[in-house]
């Protein structure tokens, strides 16, 4: 588990950079906010935990829509005017001695 949890955040702070560094941010604040007793930091941490939260579910499914919208390209036509290519077959071979 020790190994793992490292391996999970460096992955997140890969592919969304800018919503981990907001949920870092907030998580310290509302550290902060809940050793010192200061309620106000506290709550302000974890609305911008949540916040940071939100954007990244929104992004997330903004990204799986304009992947599903977007149209398939082919570079190759459907049908070949060419015959197919013959099966590649591996000979058993004694090796060199």
């Amino acid at each position: 588990m020790h190994a793992l949890l490292p391996r999970i955040l460096k992955s997140a702070y890969r592919k969304e950079p800018v919503s981990s560094f907001i949920i870092i941010v907030g998580a310290v604040n509302a550290l902060i906010g809940g050793f010192d007793e200061r309620w106000s930091l506290l709550t302000f941490g974890m609305m911008v935990v949540a916040l940071a939260f939100v954007i990244r579910w929104w992004q997330t499914q903004r990204r799986e829509t304009e992947l599903a919208q977007q149209p398939v390209t082919r570079f190759l036509p459907e049908s070949s005017s060419r015959p197919p290519l013959p099966m590649l077959t591996t000979s058993k071979r004694q090796p060199p001695r």
